[in-house]
């Protein structure tokens, strides 16, 4: 997923997402661990994924408490 796509999410949305790619890491962790792991590039993927989302929801709350020390 691409940043400019997260960037168009609601905040629900990424959320959701972010819930969603933590437990997908987890289950992938979880296969590294076993053994039964076939795409080890997946790990990669989700771990950037999971990093953009949280940057996205880092950006939204400081601006939110920006625009509140304004006022």
């Amino acid at each position: 997923m691409k940043i400019k796509d997260i960037r168009v999410l609601q905040t629900g949305e990424i959320e959701s997402k972010l819930d969603g790619a933590r437990e997908e890491l987890f289950k992938l962790r979880f296969q590294m661990t076993t053994g039964s792991m076939t795409d080890t590039s997946r790990l990669v993927l989700v771990k950037r994924d999971l990093a953009r989302l949280l940057t996205v929801l880092r950006e939204r709350q400081l601006a939110a408490e920006l625009q509140a020390k304004e006022k």
